[in-house]
């Protein structure tokens, strides 16, 4: 793909991925608009909003496989893994902020998000093995705390520079809101 072409792509699924989770029924027509490329662009690479949408959903799932290779929650330090990961998570969040609840996916993708959830619970086991968290809250809770917390934070500190972010997420995983 020409550099233009992928410069092109890329400001349509980001553009796509903002705009769809503001706006579900919003028009391949707007989305061209706002990611600065002709209409004819778009519908030249997307038949219809939803092949956009399963497009942007791909291409999120695959900057989490990145995430998840990099963070490295099989083999680096607990906590260090854990902040690689909520950092690269923050940043995936921010640039393709729409959410798997607005996706449809086929049984390939959502294999996919399975198996990347399935990691992160792997983690949260390890974490839990090495003290760093708690293990006596009912199955799940902690691997949904913590991501509750990153899309909260994530969304609300927007401007901030994803490792400061992160700098927060994981100290409020790790010790609440308690003042000491």
């Amino acid at each position: 793909m020409r550099a233009d072409a992928a410069r092109n792509l890329d400001a349509i699924l980001q553009t796509a991925a903002r705009l769809l989770a503001e706006d579900p029924g919003t028009s391949l027509t707007a989305i061209a608009a706002e990611a600065g490329v002709s209409r004819h662009v778009v519908y030249r690479r997307f038949e219809n909003r939803e092949a956009l949408r399963d497009a942007v959903f791909h291409t999120k799932l695959d900057a989490v496989d990145v995430v998840l290779g990099d963070a490295r929650l099989d083999s680096a330090p607990v906590a260090v893994a854990l902040h690689r990961f909520v950092e690269g998570i923050i940043a995936v969040d921010r640039y393709y902020p729409i959410g798997p609840d607005q996706m449809r996916c086929n049984d390939e993708e959502h294999g996919r998000m399975v198996e990347q959830r399935e990691h992160v619970a792997t983690f949260m086991r390890r974490a839990m093995d090495e003290r760093l968290i708690r293990s006596d809250l009912p199955d799940g809770i902690v691997h949904a705390l913590l991501y509750q917390i990153i899309a909260l934070l994530a969304r609300q500190l927007r401007d901030d520079d994803p490792a400061r972010t992160a700098d927060i997420v994981v100290d409020t995983f790790l010790r609440g809101v308690r003042l000491n």
